[in-house]
Order: structure tokens, then C-alpha cells, then sequence
């Protein structure tokens, strides 16, 4: 682990004891000086003082990282010092206060409470947010408040380009200089009664609006507005075969389908995958049976402690909770478009601080991306990936396996023990299972079925075990790419394997073996 990040998975820790003991005792928690109160100041931390609970109030002294304050609930934040990227982000509820400068994206996505920066911010601040209030009482970079639905926000300085571009609610208050907006914003005078509304919110820091103040606002009108393709796996697996390794076995033989995922430098028994399939739902809580009980789901509410708990932008704020019950997490960086490497790793810090040492942690993104999807597995040392194989305009999964494949090999994935999880939109049938595995990936990430799980559980068990039995396989970790076989010319071209009936793959892919 890292050393900026072990920092702050300690402070985070530290910090979480410190407000149960301060919200019995009604006392504020400083963080920053010693015993003798002598100033040693933070410097650097990343996703810290995250997800502060109501009536939690917390004084740091330093110079922060990306993320620090986010997903605040309703406590009160003050930082003695500046900040990076995303100050504040998601926040809910609360405020929060810092004394110097702070990067972009402040207030991004918040939906509630007050934020108050005395220096100035970077660009798109305030950008998607929903609700609450900033403040800044210096200067603000571009893009201020681009997209934002609803809310505040109030710049006693002069602002970048492009503000309030796409916004659809809300108001933009610069008493300053301001560009002219793009289409779809109106910039007018300020209102007697808004210099009012905002006297009290700016009084504390000494500042005033006055009547050159100038007001952004959405004109209602619909500008350059746009829709995501649909994206969809439009042919699974229905044209690779699997071929046998020797003789099958005999009925009485003993198979080893079993898929143990252990964190990485850890000792801990890690998740066990009776079969390779990590069911996706919404929870799994209810279900009840032998094998329901003991499956893995992906899920993005109620986790079971055995359960992985999907993390997107819906229950960023309110997984904290969560956190502790289940046995890892897979943040959905496809769901946090525009956020750097540090940015995410802040929202990561933020919520692996809250878990287990022994706790798993997964990356989902998209086949497409898949190269900057590994790079960031290697580099923020986590447990693995989960690969989103639909595609907009739809995919061909046989035609993700080498891409996959290459991509792996060629970020040394499986040499640092690294799991890959496939994810497609359909319940599996059992050789959709032994493919995946066969293909390099640990398993397959798919929707819950319609019918009784259990019963889907039972079905795919008993096929599993059947397939196993034909192909001459002990344990699934012996069946692999030369198991596989494409049924025709085209499946075989495009996926490197090796077409029924002949010894090699295609010309055009053995250089590549």
C-alpha cells in the first residue's frame, strides 16, 4: 500500500473513533496539533473527513487531497488550510469551511448544505450540483456551475469562461467579472431581495453583495441536450463449443468447481464462489435456500456479508452503512465520468477506510475502456476488475475474449494475482461459466433471474458438474483457451480461437500466441 494512502486510510479511522466519542461528549474534534497543541499540520491526504454524521463538527489544520470533506451527512467541517480537486463533493447536508484555496469540481454533484471557500476555486465548481449553497469569496475558474439542476452559488470575485454552461436550474450570483453565458443562460441584474437573502450566509466572512451583482439562470430553453446509445450484448457465447481434455471421468468422480477470490497481501479465507457467477441484483437479502444463501451477489443495497456492494453515484453518500457488512466493493468508474486517477482513488480511500483490511475491492468499467480500466487496477493496487462487455450499438462477446486477454497480459495481470470478472446481460446457462473461466476470467457477472434463484442455482449446479464430467475436468481450474473451439469461420477470425475441426488458431492470430 501506498504511503499517501495508508495516511489517510489511518486518519480516516482514527477520525471515525474520535467523532463517536466527541457526539457523546458534545465536543469538536481537532485534527492537526499534538498533545501540547503544537501545529503539526496534514498534508496531502486523499478522501479524508468523508461522510461526517450530523452534529459532528471536526477543525483540521494542513493542506488536503482530492475528495476531503465529500459525502459530508450534516456535520461541520472546517479546514484550516486548502484543498484539491472535489472539495465537498456530494455532499448532503452540513457545512463545511476552508480558509484558503481549493481545487475543481467543489460542491460537485452536492445535493444539500452550505460550502464556504475564503480563497478561490478551480474549474467546474459547482458543476451537476442539485441543491445546498457555495460560496466563494475569491475567484472561480471555468465552467462554474455546468450543469447544475439546482441551488447557489455566490462568487465575490471574477469567474472563467463558460459559466453555468448547460445549467438547468438554480442560480449563479458573481458580484465580479463575468464572460457573457452560452445559449440557454440568462445573465441579469440582481434583486433587492436577493442582496437580503444572501446577507446573512456572507456576513461571517465579511462579505456583501451590492447592486452590480450580476444573476446566471437557466433560460428553460433546451440546448445542444443529449441521450447516451444504448448499449447491449447482442450475441453471447452460442458459437464457441467447449472440446474435451481426455476420456470423461466416471460418475463417481470428484469435482472441484469451487472459486476462492483472496484480497490482495492478505491471510483472510477471501469470497467463495460455489459456482463461477456472481449474481447482480439489487439485494439479495431475502433470498432463502442451501445454495442462494451461500452465492455471491453484486449488489447495490442491503449487502449480505458475503456479498460485493456495487458503488455508483445513486449510493456514493449513503453507503457508509453498508460498508461494514458486506465483503468488498466495486466502484463503477463508468457511473463517475471526468474524474482523474487521484479523484478516484479519494473516493476509494474514502470508502475502504470504512472496511475491513481483509475487505475486497473491484473496479467495474467498460470492454472498451479496457486499458485504462487494468492500468488503474495495477496502479491503485486493487483486488481486480469487472468488465462491462455491452457496447453501444451491442457486442459479440466472443469478439471481447482477446481484447480481454491481451489487455491482461499485457499489464501482468494474472502475475500479480489480479481477478477478472466478465459482465454480461443475461443469465448464464453452464457452459457460459466454463467458457468465461476457460477464457482467462474468474467468473461471470450477470442479472438475477426472474424465476426462484435456488432453483437457477440447483439447474446450473448439476450442468456445471455434467459439463465438468464430459470434458474430462477434476477442477475448474484445469479447463482453459484450449478447451475452446469457435463453431464457424467468423466467430473464429474475430475471437482467436482455434475453428472446429482444425489444430491452430487463424493465420492472421499466431503471431499472437
Amino acid at each position: 500500500m501506498r504511503e499517501s494512502t495508508a495516511k489517510s486510510l489511518k486518519l480516516n479511522r482514527d477520525l471515525d473513533r474520535y467523532i463517536e466519542k466527541g457526539l457523546q461528549e458534545d465536543r469538536p474534534i481537532k485534527i492537526g496539533w499534538g498533545q501540547a497543541g503544537d501545529e503539526r499540520p496534514k498534508k496531502g491526504e486523499i478522501g479524508v473527513i468523508t461522510h461526517l454524521p450530523k452534529g459532528a463538527r471536526v477543525l483540521c489544520l494542513g493542506d488536503l487531497g482530492e475528495c476531503a470533506g465529500s459525502m459530508n451527512m450534516g456535520g461541520n467541517f472546517t479546514l484550516r488550510g486548502g484543498s484539491s480537486s472535489m472539495l465537498g463533493a456530494y455532499q448532503k447536508g452540513g457545512r463545511t469551511n476552508v480558509e484558503k484555496d481549493a481545487g475543481s469540481k467543489v460542491g460537485y454533484r452536492m445535493s444539500g448544505g452550505e460550502i464556504t471557500v475564503q480563497g478561490s476555486v478551480g474549474d467546474d465548481s459547482g458543476s451537476g450540483m442539485n441543491g445546498g449553497t457555495i460560496v466563494v469569496r475569491g475567484h472561480a475558474g471555468s465552467r462554474l456551475g455546468a450543469g447544475m439542476e439546482d441551488g447557489s452559488i455566490v462568487v465575490i470575485g471574477s469567474v472563467g469562461t463558460d459559466p453555468g454552461v448547460g445549467m438547468k436550474g438554480g442560480r449563479i450570483l458573481v458580484s465580479g467579472s463575468c464572460p457573457p453565458p452560452r445559449d440557454g443562460v440568462l445573465m441579469r441584474s440582481i434583486k433587492k431581495k436577493e442582496i437580503t437573502e444572501f446577507a446573512k450566509l456572507l456576513e461571517p466572512i465579511g462579505a456583501s453583495l451590492n447592486d452590480d451583482t450580476l444573476v446566471l439562470e437557466p433560460t428553460g430553453e433546451i440546448v445542444n441536450e443529449s441521450s447516451n446509445p444504448d448499449r447491449f450484448v447482442m450475441e453471447g457465447f452460442e458459437k464457441i463449443c467447449l472440446s474435451p481434455n481426455s476420456d470423461p471421468l466416471p460418475e463417481s468422480s470428484t469435482l472441484d468447481h469451487y472459486t476462492v477470490i483472496l484480497p490482495s497481501n492478505s491471510d483472510s479465507d477471501g469470497l467463495l464462489l460455489p459456482i463461477p457467477w456472481i449474481v447482480k441484483s439489487s439485494s439479495a437479502k431475502e433470498w432463502e435456500g442451501q445454495l442462494s444463501e451461500k452465492q455471491p451477489a453484486i449488489v447495490s443495497e442491503s449487502p449480505r456479508d458475503n456479498d460485493l456492494l456495487l458503488i455508483s453515484e445513486q449510493n456514493l453518500a449513503d453507503s457508509h452503512d453498508s460498508l461494514k457488512n458486506c465483503s468488498g466493493v466495486a466502484l463503477d468508474i463508468s457511473d463517475f465520468p471526468g474524474l482523474n486517477d487521484a479523484e478516484i482513488e479519494g473516493l476509494l480511500v474514502s470508502l475502504y477506510s470504512r472496511m475491513s483490511d481483509t475487505s475486497l475491492v473491484f473496479l467495474k468499467g467498460r470492454v472498451d475502456r479496457i486499458e485504462n480500466l487494468f492500468r488503474l487496477v495495477i496502479e491503485l493496487e486493487l483486488d481486480g476488475a469487472i468488465v462491462d462487455c455491452s457496447l453501444p450499438g451491442g457486442s459479440r462477446l466472443s469478439s471481447t475474449l482477446p481484447r480481454i486477454g491481451l489487455a491482461s497480459k499485457a499489464m501482468g495481470l494474472r502475475e500479480q494475482s489480479k481477478f477478472i470478472f466478465l459482465e454480461t446481460t443475461e443469465t448464464p446457462i453452464a457452459s457460459d461459466l466454463l467458457i468465461a473461466v476457460a477464457a482467462g476470467c474468474h467468473a461471470l457477472v450477470s442479472p438475477c433471474p426472474d424465476k426462484e434463484i435456488e432453483k437457477v442455482l440447483v439447474d446450473l449446479g448439476n450442468s456445471l458438474r455434467g459439463w465438468m464430467k464430459d470434458l474430462g475436468i477434476e477442477s475448474i481450474e484445469r479447463i482453459g483457451r484450449r478447451n475452446l473451439r469457435a463453431i464457424d469461420y467468423d466467430t473464429a477470425s474475430i475471437s482467436g480461437l482455434r475453428l472446429v475441426g482444425y489444430d491452430r488458431p487463424l493465420p492472421m492470430w499466431l503471431d499472437l500466441r
